[in-house]
């Protein structure tokens, strides 16, 4: 998949509402919207400017989710490929 399409699902998940078991891992509305817009900046640019654009992007979405102490789950693994799909996007450029 590619990033673009990893960044659109992201977008997506995030901004549908929290379900119980997303709040017992430790996500709040107010992160779930800050991760969301973050992710979206990022798509804007990359689809404004290009993909050659990544290696200018340096999204730290996995320390920001230890930073908040989200546990794993679904919304952190899909935060977790879109900070890997950035990774492999910038060795690819």
């Amino acid at each position: 998949m590619g990033l673009l399409a990893v960044l659109d699902e992201a977008v997506a998940a995030l901004k549908a509402p929290l379900g119980g078991e997303d709040r017992a891992q430790g996500w709040t509305d107010d992160l779930r919207r800050e991760v969301q817009e973050e992710i979206s900046i990022n798509r804007s640019v990359l689809r404004r400017h290009g993909t050659g654009m990544v290696r200018h992007l340096r999204p730290r979405f996995d320390e920001w989710m230890e930073h908040e102490g989200v546990q794993p789950g679904r919304l952190r693994e899909l935060v977790g490929d879109v900070q890997r799909s950035f990774v492999e996007a910038r060795a690819m450029a």
